[in-house]
């Protein structure tokens, strides 16, 4: 039954803009997130009181209540999904030590200034020098605004007006209905296919390198997996064929992951021969979204000093956060996929039994969570979950925080594997308002 609106005198008895923003919560609020946002936060509060939703007395609590934590529209979730690297909420969450040098850059940082002499220096000088001592076998190195942007600026600076040679087999598509070819074409540069789909020989690269020949690309196929008759041609393969090797391996490992064989890293490409890595700094290295290039000191100038270089750099709260990744402690990333299963197991007891005492149909289940953000597919980490009825996941998303889990077999399950330790305390109380 819809619920009628309330007489005219109950109208009138709700207060006005100008009183309601004089409330001592809301004033401290506009100062720190900005008069506009709770003005709309009262102006939303007062429609829902003349709606007969609220007493005309709770609009100043309805519009404290509903104010976002901070001026931008993004609003935090506690991602339960149990894909770590999850594309839809910006993949790897920073560490508190990039957080932290965040914070510090923020304000005026000498990230173009040499403080010594008051001269311009380099940018990112230091963030540039952590990658070189993570990664000793690259020559130089350069950041950009992300993964895609490093390859586009390969592509423009080594191959625009000639021909970059490419298997068949790995022009793949990357997210969002953006693919290789498409993205290379747009550089200027013409794609030279070789070999087949399922199967390219190092012959096959040699007949196609000649003199229009910028430079060989070599992708790794990071969302999707081919098994059967394969057959590709290594890094090592193509190195002696005269012509520099770009290998974008995609999930931004500088160095070997145990846990990951299949997953190409950045040490081990360079040490095989490739001319130039590029690479993504928001999966697998779990910092914030950048494009890594690394390699040969001539190469990666070249790319430094084309004027493409200038419209795809990064600012410096960006190369703060890759730095603090770079040098900082064990990344969330990291954690989350070196997580122990009995721990997991033991948080989603404590979890399960706490949401039971409340009177919840709460139980912990085994899960199966992925690393996601196009890297390491069909790798399955095993992981533990809390399961509740399915009516949950939606209303969990409208949550303050929201919580993202996943539907599966008509249950909501919260993966706890992507999902810090820290905020299982937040996540329990979430569940707990909805239930309420």
């Amino acid at each position: 039954m819809d619920r009628e609106a309330p007489p005219a005198d109950g109208r009138r008895r709700i207060a006005r803009t100008d009183v309601l923003l004089a409330d001592p919560r809301l004033a401290e609020a506009a100062g720190r997130i900005g008069r506009g946002v709770v003005k709309a936060a009262v102006v939303a509060a007062q429609r829902r009181a003349r709606a007969g939703e609220i007493p005309p007395d709770a609009v100043a609590d309805a519009a404290v209540e509903s104010l976002p934590p901070t001026a931008s529209g993004l609003r935090p979730v506690i991602n339960a999904t149990g894909v770590l690297l999850h594309t839809n909420l910006g993949r790897a969450p920073l560490s508190d030590a990039a957080r932290d040098a965040v914070a510090v850059a923020s304000g005026a940082t000498d990230v173009e200034l040499d403080l010594e002499t008051g001269h311009r220096a380099r940018r990112g000088r230091s963030a540039l020098a952590a990658l070189l001592e993570r990664v000793p076998r690259a020559e130089a190195a350069h950041v950009v605004n992300n993964g895609a942007a490093a390859l586009v600026l390969a592509a423009t600076t080594l191959a625009a007006g000639r021909e970059i040679v490419i298997s068949r087999g790995e022009m793949v598509e990357i997210g969002d209905g953006f693919r290789i070819p498409e993205l290379l074409a747009a550089t200027g540069a013409r794609l030279r296919e070789v070999g087949t789909t399922n199967r390219t020989s190092p012959d096959d690269y040699a007949a196609a390198v000649g003199a229009e020949t910028g430079f060989i690309l070599k992708v790794h196929p990071s969302n999707f997996r081919m098994t059967g008759f394969t057959r590709g041609a290594d890094v090592a393969e193509l190195a002696p064929l005269g012509v520099p090797v770009v290998a974008d391996i995609g999930s931004g490992l500088l160095a070997p992951e145990p846990l990951l064989p299949d997953e190409p890293d950045a040490a081990s490409m360079l040490k095989a021969g490739a001319h130039l890595v590029t690479a993504s700094g928001d999966k697998l290295l779990g910092g914030p979204q950048c494009g890594i290039v690394l390699g040969e000191e001539d190469l990666v100038r070249r790319l430094a000093r084309h004027p493409l270089a200038r419209a795809l750099r990064v600012g410096k709260m960006t190369l703060a956060a890759l730095e603090a990744t770079v040098r900082g402690p064990r990344t969330p990333t990291e954690q989350a996929l070196h997580a122990d299963l009995e721990a997991l197991r033991e948080r989603a007891e404590r979890l399960a039994a706490r949401l039971r005492d409340a009177g919840l149909d709460a139980r912990a289940v085994e899960s199966e969570a992925a690393v996601g953000g196009g890297g390491a597919p069909g790798v399955v980490l095993p992981s533990a979950a809390v399961s509740l009825p399915e009516p949950y996941a939606p209303r969990l998303r409208r949550g303050t925080p929201a919580v993202m889990g996943r539907v599966e077999d008509g249950r909501c399950l919260l993966d706890l594997r992507s999902v810090p330790p820290h905020q299982d305390g937040d996540l329990a109380e979430t569940v707990l308002r909805i239930a309420r």
